[in-house]
């Protein structure tokens, strides 16, 4: 009897750390490797991955954080706001940090992803404006 607790123990905590482990997002048509390599989006390959981005962001929606980090490299910033919820944000326009960024310019193009207190992704949203 007692190998059949020891057995079933170890099926229940291999199904944990199984289902534990995030792994990347497939997003197909989207080159994610140029979007590592454009941190702030300052060299502008985001930019060309915009359209297929576009088609996809819906499958983001409940993926969680780690997951998000290990698809798309570490944000470029990260917004903090109430009831433990987050931002992750990604640059497709050159980020104010970019050195040849006209201070006059409008707002920069980003991908903002709203993690909820549970860090999933709860929204996906494409705008110049801020959180």
């Amino acid at each position: 009897m007692r190998k059949f607790y020891i057995l079933v123990f170890g099926i229940v905590s291999f199904s944990i750390l199984f289902y534990a482990c995030s792994s990347k997002v497939d997003l197909k048509n989207v080159n994610l490797e140029n979007w590592k390599k454009d941190r702030d989006g300052c060299i502008g390959l985001r930019t060309q991955e915009l359209e297929a981005f576009r088609e996809v962001k819906n499958d983001l929606l409940g993926k969680d954080n780690q997951a998000i980090i290990k698809t798309f490299g570490r944000p470029d910033k990260v917004e903090l706001t109430d009831r433990s919820q987050s931002f992750f944000i990604y640059f497709i326009d050159p980020a104010p940090s970019c050195s040849e960024v006209d201070p006059n310019a409008e707002p920069p193009l980003k991908v903002m992803l709203r993690m909820n207190a549970y860090s999933r992704v709860s929204e996906v949203v494409i705008s110049r404006l801020d959180p």
